[in-house]
This record gives C-alpha cells, sequence and structure tokens, in this order.
C-alpha cells in the first residue's frame, strides 16, 4: 500500500519527470529518534553523496553495517 499510495502521490504532482514506479524488491532501515538529524541531513545532502558513492555501494554498506545476510549476485541485477 506504501508504495502505491507514495508513487500515486508523486505521479500526480508531477515531482519527476514521466512515470514514477518503485522497483520489485525493496530494503528498509530503521533509526532511532536520536538520528533524525543526521537523517535530515543525509536527505538534504543526498543528490551530492550520489556523485560519490553509487546507490548499489551504499546499499550493499547498508546490509553489512547492520548485519544482514546477502548474496550479492541476488542484488541489483538491472544495474551493471
Amino acid at each position: 500500500m506504501l508504495k502505491n499510495n507514495s508513487s500515486n502521490f508523486i505521479n500526480e504532482n508531477k515531482f519527476v519527470k514521466g512515470k514514477f514506479e518503485w522497483q520489485e524488491g525493496y530494503g528498509a532501515f530503521s533509526y532511532s529518534h536520536s538520528q533524525l538529524d543526521n537523517v535530515y541531513q543525509y536527505i538534504l545532502n543526498q543528490e551530492e553523496h550520489h556523485r560519490k558513492t553509487s546507490f548499489k555501494q551504499e546499499y550493499i554498506s547498508y546490509l553489512k553495517k547492520f548485519e544482514i545476510e546477502y548474496e550479492e549476485k541476488y542484488l541489483f541485477d538491472w544495474i551493471h
């Protein structure tokens, strides 16, 4: 429901060029309330941040940081 509602909201408000769609899978990471300012700062600087670090690199670093088991061959088969 979250993906459906958010994609409808994004498309209705034309926040992106073309039609916005979520990818099939997803990942979610939570942070404590004490980290809210860090999360806000990350979001504000995300565009600049991703000029230096790819989304794929960052996602894998979160999997490692949160000690989530994964097999890289199943991640990002659409990114080469």
